[in-house]
């Protein structure tokens, strides 16, 4: 096991690493709307999924991967109301084929951020 640590996405808050690489398979804890630069949480559910899927990629980047080589994506939201929008920034970030996905609506989230996104990606 190798962990993955980057500046470009938020520090964990706790005992996890921000990734974990095991083979040629990436495996990245869950990435919230955090700007690593500055700590702070943007307004509203559009700039929270855009700050947690760059988040996201930054820290694929740092392990050597790319986004494209993302094959499963698990997206916690706090309304499934806003999948719409999310879905939308989400298509953004990823290309056919697409990942497979699980998306589920929970009640809460770390920092009581809107979106939390984790990924599985092929090195």
């Amino acid at each position: 096991m190798k962990a993955i640590k980057t500046n470009t996405a938020p520090a964990a808050i706790g005992p996890y690493s921000q990734a974990i690489v095991i083979g040629d398979m990436l495996y990245t804890s869950g990435q919230i709307p955090v700007d690593p630069a500055t700590g702070r949480i943007p307004e509203g559910v559009e700039a929270q999924a855009n700050q947690a899927f760059t988040n996201l990629k930054n820290l694929i980047a740092a392990s050597g991967a790319s986004i494209e080589n993302t094959v499963k994506t698990t997206v916690f939201i706090k309304n499934m109301e806003d999948f719409a929008a999310i879905n939308e920034i989400y298509a953004s970030y990823f290309t056919e084929p697409f990942p497979a996905r699980s998306c589920v609506e929970v009640a809460r989230l770390p920092k009581d951020v809107l979106l939390e996104v984790e990924a599985i990606v092929k090195l």
